[in-house]
């Protein structure tokens, strides 16, 4: 963009100019001086202190000098240099407390090219926090900055995303998080766990099925595809959708229709699609239990979420955050040893593990405070499967009294209900488990008792 050079007429000028963007946005001026503000900007990180100089690297980081020479990356400084649009991952301090802020820097030049003014969009990553707060994913570390900057650039797009990562590091929030940066944020985002299902109960639950079309179906139902239309989709552990529904699933993707089971009428949807796995997808294409086509359907965006084993700076911001959120009435705080001990712990089960850790630990202190031996007491049964491999195992009960794992299951979900005086989000979150799940779970013990 070329402009005159008389600063005092531009900048109201161009003040005005920022109200056009449909986000946060200032004028920066080439010294780091904001010059002006847009609505969006005020609504979302209040009022500027116009009263002295204020300088983006003060406002938005507290900062002393620019953000550069702070340890961080400065898009101010990398667009001087570049003459282009820069862009960068920040965590900004706002009203709510430290954000993360997708920071796009564009670079306003004179009439005779020289660069005179900066307009700097600022647009907050839904969910995501650099400080405990009630936002559900939070960190600063390396590996999660890295993760939030790929859900920022993607979440405007309608490309469709590929979730990797172990189970319990927060896929569901991530695609959460992708659909609310999306333009399709005002319209749902449906899920669908797509593991333990069969053929015919996957393909109503996706598709819909109309009343006759098998027995037990009363009354029409809608599919899950049919209510995404205008908003996203999001199947959970596509790894696990059966061989002979993977075709008709690609047919969908390609060609955006369907058919409801038992009608023959053909509609559409339109929705923007996001999967997640736990599996080794080109490992299954290889063998031949994943098709290659809808591999690379649905393999446009990956972006792999970090293990928490790839982000212990993050643990004791999490812990924080994990028991303000679980505390009701009762504010828990951890001492320096807990946080230490929960640094070295390995969480195979990521921040699912440590959130069933810390309810845990809400139990067992006396007091508001959770120190080390709290946390080595909620470990206890972790070390006493650890002690079945050493030299002097501990008491095993004989095989004859064990019971299947489905059996173990529907007793422990049943004591769960007792326990949690019936309430499924209660049990559904103790448990780890979706709160779909559980009423699937419940339903199939229900009708093993009925037999």
């Amino acid at each position: 963009m070329l402009i005159a050079t008389d600063k005092d007429l531009v900048t109201p000028a161009l003040g005005s100019m920022l109200e056009g963007y449909d986000c946060p946005a200032i004028l920066v001026s080439i010294d780091y001086e904001i010059l002006a503000t847009n609505s969006h900007y005020q609504e979302a990180f209040g009022e500027i202190d116009w009263t002295g100089t204020p300088r983006c690297f003060a406002v938005s980081h507290g900062y002393s000098v620019p953000c550069d020479q702070a340890g961080e990356q400065c898009p101010l400084e990398a667009a001087k240099h570049s003459n282009h649009k820069e862009r960068v991952l920040h965590i900004h301090q706002t009203p709510r407390g430290r954000e993360h802020v997708d920071v796009e820097m564009l670079p306003i030049h004179d009439a005779a090219g020289e660069l005179i003014f900066f307009v700097e969009l600022l647009k907050p990553v839904p969910l995501a926090s650099g400080a405990a707060s009630t936002v559900e994913m939070v960190g600063g570390s390396a590996a999660f900055n890295k993760m939030v900057s790929k859900i920022a650039r993607v979440g405007s797009s309608d490309a469709s995303v590929l979730l990797l990562g172990e189970s319990g590091t927060g896929k569901e929030l991530a695609a959460r998080a992708i659909h609310m940066a999306s333009k399709r944020k005002d319209k749902p985002l449906v899920a669908l766990e797509c593991a333990g299902l069969t053929d015919s109960l996957f393909e109503s639950e996706l598709f819909g099925h109309v009343k006759g079309a098998f027995t037990g179906a009363h009354s029409n139902k809608k599919g899950l595809v049919e209510l995404a239309n205008g908003g996203t989709l999001f199947l959970d552990e596509i790894g696990d959708v059966p061989l002979t529904m993977q075709i008709k699933l690609l047919r969908l993707l390609e060609s955006g229709t369907f058919r409801a089971v038992g009608s023959a009428d053909v509609r559409t949807s339109d929705f923007r699609l996001i999967c997640a796995t736990h599996k080794d997808l080109p490992g299954m294409v290889e063998n031949g239990t994943f098709r290659s086509d809808l591999y690379y359907r649905i393999n446009v965006f990956p972006i792999k979420l970090p293990a928490l084993s790839q982000r212990p700076d993050d643990i004791p911001l999490l812990a924080k955050t994990l028991l303000e959120q679980m505390s009701k009435g009762k504010q828990f705080h951890l001492t320096e040893s807990a946080v230490q001990r929960l640094i070295q712990y390995d969480y195979k089960g990521n921040v699912r593990e440590l959130r069933n850790l810390l309810k845990r630990a809400t139990v067992l202190t006396d007091t508001n405070m959770i120190d080390g031996s709290v946390i080595d007491e909620c470990l206890e049964g972790e070390a006493i499967e650890s002690q079945l491999n050493d030299d002097n195992p501990v008491s095993i009960p004989h095989p004859d009294t064990w019971v299947d794992l489905k059996t173990a299951e529907g007793e422990y979900l049943n004591k769960l209900m007792l326990k949690c005086h019936r309430d499924k989000n209660k049990v559904a979150d103790i448990a780890g488990i979706s709160l779909r799940s559980l009423y699937r779970k419940l339903e199939n013990i229900n009708r093993g008792t009925d037999k």
